[in-house]
């Protein structure tokens, strides 16, 4: 699959001399859905203004289907944006806001009747034509904004929050709904999120990334089950972090116990973070476990229970379908794949 847009060594620095980004490189493969994920601040919707036009990197190169188009005015870019705001003309019906772009650039009523009824039926809008945009709910205008975002055919769609304002069980929907648009018209996504459900739910590609530079990019289930340092760990699903040493290959000590490991490559007793997901951490009785603590509160969060676990050493946390009252003391077991070496890395948060 050929790169339709790759950004090499890009540094954007801001008047007051703070840098934005830090020699961001990064590839997006043609009809590839890709989101990239991070903390606010961290240089995400910077990327994406970059990749629309309406920012100019500071230093590096853009390039969409080969060529450089730096200094590409953005109405001359084959992409197009979905804005969180979904920017909505409120004098417009639901048709007409869908038509405009076709309409700034002259095209012909019969295929504007075509392609704006194309798009009603691709994004589920089929009869509400007439209807006030002022008059339709979060959702449907979401769908209005991508539907007149796609009608011009662009080759990238840029997405930036565009599910921040909706709640729940509408962002759940819309998700899906995302999904199968981008895979029915095979066009390339470049989505922007805070939201690791969202990255983890629609994604091909995440990119992770942390004070303007990219710490990982991955499929959703490389970046959940492999994270390449704490950083990541934390910031994709719930996570025990804790410090600990390898005395050799394939054992690791922390919380003044020795556990058995699968990775391989560090230095004798070199220093490094232990990552266990709660849910790989299992309850067993007390007596026949190594590591032991008291429960310290149980939460129930609908297909799982939630615990924090005292373990004089370390608060664990636990995701089980079975728990235990608050006060009692657990045993924990997790297997030696379940345990996750990384080298420190200094990473803010």
């Amino acid at each position: 699959m050929d790169n339709i847009v790759s950004l090499k060594d890009l540094v954007v620095n801001f008047e007051d001399g703070e840098q934005i980004l830090h020699g961001i490189n990064l590839d997006i493969k043609d009809k590839e859905f890709v989101t990239l994920l991070g903390p606010s601040g961290c240089g995400k919707t910077t990327t994406l203004r970059i990749i629309a036009g309406f920012l100019e990197p500071t230093s590096g190169d853009v390039f969409f289907d080969g060529k450089r188009i730096n200094g590409v005015p953005p109405h001359k870019r084959n992409v197009n944006t979905v804005f969180q705001r979904y920017a909505l003309f409120p004098h417009l019906n639901v048709y007409e806001n869908i038509a405009f772009g076709l309409r700034v650039k002259k095209t012909s009523e019969k295929e504007v009747v075509r392609r704006v009824g194309e798009m009603l039926e691709l994004v589920n809008l089929k009869g509400f034509e007439k209807r006030s945009v002022n008059r339709l709910s979060g959702g449907q205008q979401q769908r209005v904004a991508i539907a007149r975002a796609l009608v011009n055919r662009p080759k990238v769609l840029l997405l930036d929050e565009p599910l921040g304002a909706l709640d729940l069980k509408l962002r759940k929907e819309m998700q899906v709904e995302l999904r199968k648009i981008q895979q029915a018209l095979e066009l390339t996504f470049v989505y922007v999120t805070h939201d690791q459900e969202d990255a983890l739910t629609m994604s091909d590609t995440v990119v992770v990334m942390n004070n303007g530079s990219i710490q990982q990019i991955g499929s959703p289930i490389d970046i959940y089950n492999e994270p390449v340092n704490a950083f990541v760990a934390d910031f994709i699903g719930e996570s025990n972090i804790v410090n600990g040493s390898m005395p050799r290959d394939c054992l690791v000590e922390f919380v003044g116990k020795q556990f058995e490991c699968v990775d391989k490559g560090f230095a004798p007793n070199e220093t490094v973070d232990v990552v266990i997901r709660p849910e790989d951490i299992k309850i067993i009785p007390a007596e026949s476990a190594k590591l032991t603590g008291i429960v310290e509160s149980v939460v129930f969060k609908g297909v799982h229970y939630e615990m924090i676990v005292d373990g004089v050493d370390h608060k664990w946390m636990i995701h089980s379908t079975k728990h235990a009252p608050v006060g009692t003391m657990i045993g924990m077991h997790f297997d030696p794949d379940d345990i996750h070496i990384m080298k420190k890395t200094e990473v803010d948060g």
